[in-house]
């Protein structure tokens, strides 16, 4: 069987992914910077065949629990998942790249977020990112946000119109149903 028939898509989520390729990509969780080690490369058994998948070093300033979290990410894995996998936790909720609660600030680096909705292109280039559904490109640095402050940077000016009119008759029909 061929080594590209193996591998699960660069867009594949972790979940749909092969059990034998997570197994390959989980490292040991190391406590302090002095203790990271460079993560072991997936090799192809094939002898003609050799895929080699870079990982990079992220490092997550977790701000609200004072926390600085350090691991590496191969590139073709989802930031969130990678870090669960070592036992590190990290804010998240939908998981699917819908929501705002894992979101981050991008202090340094870059990540692929495709599948981020829960942000605009407008935030994106502010250097807001989501861990959930974030691949890393090279090693990154950032530091996790109050989701409560996302949010309304992403659909506060939605809500900010004043009050929302009072429709006596669409309140009728929901009490109707009840």
């Amino acid at each position: 069987m061929e080594i590209q028939a193996l591998l699960p898509s660069f867009h594949a989520p972790l979940h749909r992914q092969p059990a034998f390729h997570r197994q390959f990509c989980r490292f040991k969780r190391l406590n302090t910077t002095s203790e990271l080690q460079a993560p072991p490369q997936f090799t192809s058994s094939s002898s003609t065949t050799s895929v080699s998948i870079p990982s990079h070093k992220v490092t997550v300033h977790d701000r609200q629990r004072g926390i600085t979290h350090e691991f590496f990410v191969p590139e073709d894995q989802y930031i969130l998942h990678t870090a669960e996998d070592q036992d590190i936790r990290l804010p998240f909720a939908c998981r699917h790249g819908c929501c705002t609660s894992c979101a981050v600030r991008v202090k340094s680096g870059q990540l692929r977020q495709p599948e981020a909705l829960g942000i605009s292109a407008e935030l994106k280039s502010k250097g807001y990112a989501l861990l959930c559904v974030g691949f890393p490109l090279t090693d990154l640095e950032v530091e996790t946000q109050d989701e409560d402050e996302v949010y309304w940077l992403q659909f506060g000016r939605y809500f900010a119109r004043g009050p929302i009119e009072r429709d006596d008759y669409a309140l009728e029909l929901a009490l109707a149903d009840e």
